[in-house]
């Protein structure tokens, strides 16, 4: 199987059975990615971790490369990457602690960052009605029922630009707009693979409920000790997921630039 990407912080690096190898550095066209590629085996899976905000956590949503980012995951073979995202719950049926497996996306982003392999000398418009890979949402689906890990099998997330959080209002806007969780930093990942022709799945964990959802005070360290506790089912999901993965893939994602580029 190629190479599996990875974007999530270091703690997901204790997989039981994950061997880690080397780290390997990668200069991309679009400049530097947030840290180095940490490589390691999970039986005969290899698999690419790259912590997003940097090592340690430094870089502001915003300020993330993702172009660069994405790009040394195809650089390195891989043909798939998942990622785990801190999100806060809009949906009043969500609560901190619940893993939701993305199936939508709400960019609110666009404009604010680099969100395109192909803004000069070429236009191309890749399909994204279905923003993650199916392949790789069924292997995490499967995954958690096998694991007895309670998931969210389909959910909205709306991406913002941050760093602030959220006010009241725009929770609320969000929540008419069909948007079920949000976060800072699922878009433009998810273009970027589509048009790269990766796979790509999010799994989103609730880490509190969004501005306005409860009268309580929004805390970083609330966000902090939610993901913490739920790092064992996260390392259990990602386990019993990569296995599932089919060796060859049969999804559309392989396909994306066919028929995407204008004139062709």
């Amino acid at each position: 199987m190629p190479i599996v990407g990875v974007i999530a912080g270091s703690g997901l690096y204790e997989i039981p059975g994950l061997k880690m190898l080397r780290d390997t550095g990668i200069k991309t066209p679009y400049g530097e990615p947030s840290a180095p590629y940490s490589i390691g085996e999970l039986g005969d899976i290899e698999i690419a971790f790259l912590p997003r905000h940097g090592s340690p956590h430094r870089i502001p949503p915003a300020q993330i490369n993702y172009r660069a980012n994405i790009w040394g995951f195809k650089e390195l073979g891989a043909e798939r990457v998942l990622t785990l995202n801190a999100t806060g719950g809009i949906n009043p049926d969500l609560k901190p602690g619940d893993i939701v497996i993305t199936d939508q996306v709400i960019d609110m982003t666009q404009g604010a960052r680099q969100g395109t392999y192909y803004d000069r000398d070429e236009v191309v418009h890749v399909d994204f009605t279905e923003p993650y890979c199916p392949e790789l949402r069924g292997a995490l689906l499967e995954a958690a029922t096998r694991a007895a890990i309670d998931i969210k099998d389909k959910g909205t997330y709306i991406c913002v630009n941050g760093p602030r959080l959220e006010s009241r209002g725009e929770i609320r806007f969000f929540g008419t707009a069909g948007a079920d969780i949000v976060g800072m930093t699922g878009m433009p990942e998810a273009s970027l693979a589509r048009e790269l022709e990766l796979c790509f799945a999010s799994v989103s964990v609730v880490t509190n409920y969004a501005a306005g959802i409860t009268t309580a005070r929004l805390t970083t360290s609330e966000v902090v000790s939610v993901m913490n506790e739920t790092t064992e089912k996260l390392k259990l999901l990602i386990k019993e997921a990569l296995p599932l993965i089919p060796p060859e893939r049969a999804c559309p994602c392989k396909d994306t630039l066919r028929d995407a580029r204008l004139g062709s």
